[in-house]
């Protein structure tokens, strides 16, 4: 498929520069720093978890804030990925070469976004390899982290489709960065104003919208089909942006 071919060419593109190698190279080193912290911690407190009744596991401990921290250095990662990915056709007027290729624009989408899904699906599997290293001295809720899994991979895809259609609506990489990083944050937050008992409906709606209350719940092992529901609904939905955006400028050209 010609979608498959765009996703290995954007993949290959990333690889050839620094970019992709600087990003795995920090990412890593930021989390195993944190990793490594949280191991400290519970071997502070291990002695007194030992009293207690419902002792949390290593994975509540240990791996779960992990893929917390993970998805808070993600959300300055991903606007950078993304950027390029129209803006910069766009900027060295090679879009219109993109056009007239045998493809379709839903094509030309899916096989952006796949393949920068694909770069940070290696970097999911690159953090899973930490928790995973605990099992030559302890156990794991692989329940528990299963879910975490899933919910940073569709955390990162949503993340992704949003910075695409960010990237379809401007030349300048910069400003797609700079307004995808906005965009995300505003959904992050949204959780601040509708967490507390007292809140209105449209407070409740708000918190509903919030990228993190769907990610926390997993990373808790509640796995929820309406929390999976929402993600692949937000990243259809910025996909099919991107496709009618580019469909509309095809239109002009």
């Amino acid at each position: 498929m010609m979608m498959l071919t765009v996703a290995r060419r954007e993949l290959r593109s990333l690889f050839l520069s620094p970019l992709a190698w600087t990003i795995l190279a920090v990412v890593q080193v930021i989390l195993a720093y944190l990793f490594f912290s949280q191991i400290e911690f519970f071997m502070q407190i291990q002695a007194r978890l030992t009293g207690m009744q419902a002792v949390p596991g290593i994975t509540e401990i240990i791996v779960a804030p992990m893929f917390g921290n993970a998805a808070i250095i993600l959300l300055l990662v991903v606007p950078l990925l993304t950027m390029r990915l129209i803006s910069d056709e766009r900027r060295n007027q090679t879009l219109s070469l993109l056009f007239s290729a045998p493809l379709s624009m839903t094509e030309i989408v899916l096989g952006k976004f796949l393949g920068i899904s694909a770069f940070l699906l290696l970097i999911v599997v690159l953090i899973m390899l930490m928790p995973l290293s605990l099992l030559v001295g302890g156990s794991l809720d692989f329940g528990m982290l299963a879910s975490a899994c899933l919910g940073l991979i569709l955390l990162l895809a949503s993340f992704t489709a949003l910075g695409l259609y960010m990237s379809s609506l401007t030349a300048q990489p910069t400003i797609a960065a700079i307004s995808s990083f906005g965009a995300l944050l505003l959904l992050w937050v949204l959780d601040w104003g509708g967490g507390s008992s007292d809140a209105s409906a449209g407070q409740g709606v708000m918190a509903y919208l919030s990228l993190v209350r769907h990610y926390e719940a997993l990373l808790k092992g509640a796995f929820n089909s309406a929390d999976i529901i929402y993600y692949l609904l937000f990243i259809i939905t910025f996909l099919v942006l991107s496709v009618r955006r580019l469909d509309a400028e095809r239109m002009q050209s």
